[in-house]
Formats: structure tokens, sequence, C-alpha cells
């Protein structure tokens, strides 16, 4: 098993990794709690629900709340819904809920946590991949139909308790999913972890122990850039390498008919190809788009308007006066920020988009 504790301007917590940790989750808890509710999706909630509740402690009283699997349930709704659940299980401010589940859990339940009774403690049980990203950090949120994430907050977990074996149960799409995070931290971190990961076949069952030496190593990334700038107000931003056109081209496509890992993936194409204009450098381009083909990321999209794109993306958190900010790179492990024209930005997307899946 091994531990991370994560340090913020805010909250110190810990984030456990390991194989069949589950079973030890009551010690991993920061305190005692007599009354947790654990939030869940209809996926995981058949998988592991019971064995969460089973070692959580004996003495609360545990109450279980499922929302429909997918994207779609980051919904106002939902986040109503649960806000119900939570005052019809009698929680108070000194419960807790359980975030059991992928990325879209983790969001949805830690804003639920955030904002009940103006915030009570959580902690984040992780099973996809992709979440070793989104459980790191404290960013929480709700999708809105003219953005992803625009309805959130910034409130960290107590606790990260992400057990290795629940990846065992991943189709390939919520591999392809998460491996899109991972190597967006080998893109803004090191060449050698960069190179570690392209030379992975996610098609295959990972070997346990390189799986786990990508999670860690990816949420050792990330809680370096968390803990030197929590609230976003500059180098967090290079976590969102991708993430501008990614984000348009979900909320474009609708939410669900794409997902979040596979559209960061292109987007992250994307910005490679902005990178080499803009800065007149050559980057693992090639190399990057090979891997993707080679481990089945859809790397053609149905006709999209370009404005349209650039629209959503102008509606993106690090955007400002209307202009597009995008990370790019320098060099791997070089992210920076630059504001992209509307002309540019028009000619490359015009220019991208054309040529996707055709390489």
């Amino acid at each position: 098993m091994h531990k991370q504790l994560i340090t913020t301007s805010t909250n110190q917590y810990n984030v456990f990794v390991g194989n069949g940790i589950i079973e030890n989750l009551a010690d991993y808890l920061p305190k005692e709690y007599q009354n947790i509710m654990i939030i869940t999706d209809s996926i995981v909630h058949e998988l592991y629900t019971e064995d969460v509740r089973k070692y959580l402690p004996q003495s609360a009283q545990v109450s279980v709340s499922v929302v429909p699997a997918g994207e779609n349930s980051k919904s106002i709704e939902q986040y109503y819904h649960l806000l119900t659940e939570a005052i019809k299980n009698n929680l108070d401010r000194k419960s807790l809920i359980v975030a059991l589940g992928g990325g879209v859990i983790g969001d949805l339940a830690g804003f639920v946590a955030a904002t009940y009774m103006r915030g009570i403690d959580f902690v984040q049980v992780p099973t996809t991949i992709l979440a070793h990203d989104s459980s790191v950090g404290g960013k929480v949120a709700i999708n809105h139909p003219e953005g992803k994430n625009l309805i959130g907050n910034f409130y960290p977990p107590q606790a990260v308790i992400f057990d290795t074996d629940t990846l065992k149960t991943l189709p390939n799409i919520e591999k392809r999913s998460g491996y899109a995070e991972v190597i967006k931290h080998g893109f803004i971190s090191n060449e050698a972890f960069l190179e570690d990961v392209l030379e992975t076949d996610i098609t295959t069952d990972i070997p346990p122990m390189k799986l786990n030496d990508h999670l860690q190593k990816g949420i050792a990334v990330k809680a370096d850039i968390v803990e030197k700038d929590e609230k976003e107000a500059n180098i967090r931003k290079f976590l969102n390498f991708g993430h501008t056109l990614g984000h348009a081209i979900e909320s474009e496509l609708g939410y669900g008919n794409i997902t979040h890992g596979e559209a960061v993936a292109i987007g992250m194409l994307f910005a490679i190809e902005v990178s080499e204009a803009t800065y007149r450098i050559s980057l693992p381009y090639q190399a990057y788009y090979h891997w993707l083909s080679a481990n089945q990321y859809p790397l053609s999209l149905p006709p999209l308007s370009v404005q349209n794109l650039i629209n959503r993306m102008k509606k993106d958190k690090k955007s400002e006066n209307a202009m597009v900010q995008m990370v790019l790179l320098k060099e791997v492990g070089s992210p920076v920020t630059e504001t992209i024209s509307d002309q540019d930005l028009t000619n490359l997307l015009d220019n991208f988009l054309g040529k996707l899946g055709s390489e």
C-alpha cells in the first residue's frame, strides 16, 4: 500500500493506493462518524456497495443513494435529489459522505458534501483509472448544458482510498478514458514518464505493478501542482492540458456520447498541434497519435461546427475577456498558457478537424 500526504492551504489529507485496501476502509477514515451516506452509481452499486458497507464502522448508521451511471448524472436534478436524500437520512454537520465510483460520482458527491449544511466531510473511494486524477485536488462540480463543471467549488476530501482491485472490472472504454489523464500527467511532467506510458498497451490486462506505478506517478504530478496552487490562480491550469477543446467536444456532442478521457485525448492532440505551430517546435505528435490509434481511441468525430466549438471554448473556466486560453507545451514537461486569437483558433481548429482520423 502506498500513502501520500496532500497538503494545501485549506486542508491535509492522505491518498492511499493499493490492492485490497478496501478491507481496511474504516482504518483510513480520519475520525469517527455516526452517520454515513454512500453515494454511488447504478453500475458500481452492484459491484462494490455491499463490500464498502461491510468495511465501514459497524457502529455507524449507513445509508446508500444510487444515481444512474454516466455523465448525465452530474446535473442539477441529481444534485438536488441527493441533497433531499441527505436530509431524509438525517445527515448533520458531523456526518460523512462516501463517494464510491468514478469521476462523475466524485464530482457530484463532493459538490453535495461541499454545499450540504455549508459543508460536511466526504471521502473519495475511486473505482476507475480516471478517478486517480479527479479524486485528488478538491475540485467538485456539476455540469450545465452550456458547459462542463461550470457549477462547482474547491472542496478537498478528508481522504482518498483507492483500491486498485476495483479496476479489474473496468471495460476498455473506461481504461481509455482513465489513461488519457495518465498520459496527460506524462506530457506536463517529464519525458521518461510519458515514454513509459506510450509503450503501454492498454487493450490488454495492464500488469498490476505497472498500473500502480503509473497511478502513483500521476497522483504525485497532480499533488505537486495542487499543493502550490490549490485554487487555480496560475500553475494548476496546466492540469487542463487538452481539456479546453476536450470539454467543448463533450458539451457539443452531448454528455455521455463520448467519454471525458476520449474527448481530452483528442484535445491533447490538438494542443500539441497548436504548440508546434505557435513555438515552431517538434513534439511527439505522431508517437502519441499512433498510441491513440493502437489503443482504439476514437480519432474521428461527427461533423462539428468550428464556431460552436470556439464559443464553448470561450466558456471554459480558463478563458479571460472572451478570449480562449489554452495550455500548450514548449517541450514535454514545460507547459504554459497562451491566449489564442479567434482567427488563429478558427484556422487551426478547422485544419485539425479536417484531417482528424485520416492520418
